[in-house]
């Protein structure tokens, strides 16, 4: 027993310290819960919540939660939110998929050890190349707006109207963008631009 459990020990530390371990484990839980255990998502542009709570492990060194936890609880957001609404399937049955291309957060209050709060997130619209999503941290304790962040996420082997066609089964018109995020959008094309002409590249190789 004892020289299976030396392996076991070995191998689970080896797991721990060379790897983001405990984000691997919660990555396939949030997928395997919203594929298996959570309902069907119809509406693309509905807004998806779930609860959670500031943990010992989420802290800094300031006793606030940690800037970088809010875009990992957004990116399991973002993952259970495509999963339930079919597009993440979508993609899949179309032989693409998609990667972050940009993200931008705002901090407007910080969240503290035990705060309750709820994770807010929805589908803001699409262009010829990419899914912008919207997620946001309310307080629970008084329903404060304590972070907002926006994300692009880039469709890569077909266009996002194809896949919102392939949901739909049929032709979709995008929902008009709100204007902060279009600022956004034109901000990244420009520092696109920029640093394309920095590095010496024709302006037709695109960013993802």
């Amino acid at each position: 027993m004892l020289g299976l459990l030396v392996p076991l020990l070995a191998v689970a530390l080896a797991y721990f310290a060379l790897l983001d371990g405990w984000y691997l484990v919660r990555a396939s839980f949030v997928f395997l819960r919203a594929h298996l255990l959570q309902p069907r998502v119809r509406d693309l542009l509905a807004e998806q919540r779930y609860a959670g709570r500031v943990l010992p492990s989420d802290l800094d060194l300031l006793l606030h939660m940690n800037n970088a936890r809010y875009l990992r609880e957004a990116d399991m957001a973002r993952t259970a939110h495509l999963v339930r609404c079919g597009v993440l399937g979508a993609l899949r049955a179309l032989g693409a998929h998609c990667v972050m291309a940009a993200s931008c957060a705002r901090y407007r209050r910080s969240l503290r050890l035990l705060d309750p709060f709820e994770v807010r997130t929805r589908l803001l619209g699409w262009d010829d190349r990419a899914f912008y999503l919207e997620t946001r941290f309310i307080s629970l304790r008084d329903g404060f707006l304590c972070a907002l962040l926006r994300s692009r996420q880039h469709v890569l082997g077909t266009t996002p109207e194809r896949v919102v066609q392939h949901l739909c089964k049929r032709k979709v018109e995008p929902p008009e963008l709100p204007e902060d995020l279009r600022h956004w959008i034109a901000y990244n094309e420009t520092s696109s631009q920029l640093l394309r002409t920095e590095s010496g590249l024709s302006s037709s190789v695109k960013d993802q």
